[in-house]
């Protein structure tokens, strides 16, 4: 097997390779969302995206500096989320495909580029974040077209686009940018450590531009130089080294949340991905010292930003935003397989067989997780026919995130559940948390909830009622 260093002419084999590992993956995601496809599952702050509503997302330019998300919100189409849903994990389909063609360079569908674009595909922290379809659509269509490029233009024109695009998907979001890394990284033709020297730099000056770019927007339209952030983060920024000694926990916390997400919380997963992380890496330093050298490269830029930012501004970072920890991951056990198979059958074969193993079973837990949203999906459909033959408001008592089909979906806010109503049949609720004396000049007393959500008619109006604690 050809090993990083040694792919110079064989440049065209990129831009044919790739249509058949495509197919493979749509395949695999459509399978996986299966359940989520006809009626997706939305994260209530996404429904702004949804609705094309920049008024409701306004906030995060100044709090997450998401302007290009922004400008997504202002369209005048509204399209259903099924379509954007469907768009969206084909998008996710493309770039595992494009980057598995990138790195497993031969024509057509063979073994190790099928295996590596599966293992990219299955990650938890993609299929995590695809609940946020709506608004993170033109982020990842920007990584995925620069994905779809680095198989049909050379590598020079690629490196010329990388700060372009670098500086568009960091807008998008935060580490999106890690993900074009990672192609920029393999795509290059001729490799040393000069070369990865240079692009390492040209990837960091990139990445300051976009901060200095989004603060510098910022201040012109918020008038602050900079991202502050939201209450709701709960952040202890560090002014000096005790306080940055003060913000190791959330470290801990950022940490072992990916691990565990990555391992849908069973512990000997966690140790099967530590120790297939440690020998891959024994691996590719004993027979490509040179390509474990380019992966964590990649790997190490991604994570020390990371660090730097939990450190310095004192916030814990969901598992959702290190899918680059996993592209890397996916690469590295791959890329050891396919030179084993070379070196020791054996060896080869077990460090195969290891792959495949995380891709079957992980596409089972992907499927298995998105039914998880299917319950509270149907009886928010089931609500949304029941209340649409009331005439008059639609009060919410007690608190639709307690439910007990909200629990096993993640519901994360009420929010969630008046924005579903308004998506599903147009109608606005009152949420009587927030308007408790409005519920009461309407609705009457407020009775206590049942353990389940029930429907009650009054005189102007109905009620929903959900659990209270």
């Amino acid at each position: 097997m050809t090993a990083i260093g040694s792919f110079e002419g064989k440049r065209l084999a990129i831009g044919f390779g790739a249509g058949a590992v495509l197919w493979l993956c749509v395949a695999a995601v459509f399978a996986i969302s299966l359940s989520n496809l006809s009626d997706p599952m939305i994260r209530y702050d996404d429904y702004p995206a949804l609705f094309a509503d920049g008024d409701l997302f306004w906030e995060k330019t100044l709090n997450e500096g998401r302007w290009v998300n922004y400008i997504w919100h202002l369209r005048k189409v509204v399209t259903p989320a099924w379509l954007n849903f469907a768009i969206y994990q084909a998008l996710w389909a493309l770039f595992a495909a494009t980057l598995a063609t990138v790195i497993v360079r031969q024509k057509g569908l063979t073994f190790f580029k099928g295996t590596l674009a599966l293992l990219i595909l299955v990650s938890p922290s993609a299929l995590l974040i695809s609940l946020w379809f709506n608004t993170l659509l033109p982020g990842l269509g920007l990584v995925a077209i620069f994905g779809l490029l680095a198989c049909r233009v050379s590598n020079r024109t690629l490196n010329l686009l990388l700060p372009i695009f670098v500086v568009a998907t960091f807008m998008a979001y935060t580490t999106f940018p890690l993900l074009l890394l990672a192609v920029s990284l393999f795509r290059q033709d001729e490799r040393s450590i000069p070369k990865l020297i240079g692009l390492g730099a040209l990837f960091t000056v990139s990445f300051v531009v976009a901060i200095l770019l989004t603060y510098t927007i910022n201040w012109s339209v918020h008038g602050i130089f900079g991202v502050p952030l939201a209450e709701w983060r709960e952040a202890t920024p560090a002014h000096n080294l005790v306080e940055l000694r003060s913000n190791l926990p959330k470290l801990w916390e950022t940490g072992n949340a990916f691990i565990t997400k990555s391992s849908f919380g069973l512990f000997p997963a966690q140790v099967f991905h530590i120790a297939l992380m440690i020998g891959a890496t024994a691996v590719l330093v004993r027979y490509a010292p040179l390509e474990a050298l380019y992966i964590y490269a990649g790997l190490i830029t991604g994570v020390t930003l990371i660090v730097l930012q939990v450190l310095k501004l004192g916030v814990s970072i969901p598992a959702r935003a290190l899918i680059f920890v996993w592209v890397f991951y996916a690469i590295a056990v791959v890329r050891a397989a396919e030179i084993l198979t070379t070196k020791h059958a054996f060896a080869g074969r077990m460090a195969c067989n290891a792959a495949l193993l995380i891709v079957g079973s992980f596409l089972l837990q992907s499927y298995k997780q998105m039914n998880q949203y299917q319950g509270w999906q149907f009886e928010t459909r089931q609500i949304g026919q029941m209340i649409n033959s009331f005439e008059g408001p639609i009060l919410v008592k007690g608190h639709p995130m307690l439910s007990a089909s909200a629990i096993p979906a993640g519901v994360q806010s009420d929010l969630a559940f008046q924005f579903r109503m308004q998506h599903l049949v147009g109608r606005n609720v009152i949420m009587c948390a927030a308007n408790e004396a409005l519920c009461k000049g309407l609705g009457g007393t407020l009775e206590e909830p049942g353990p389940l959500p029930s429907i009650s008619e009054f005189e102007d109006g109905a009620a929903v009622r959900f659990p209270e604690k």
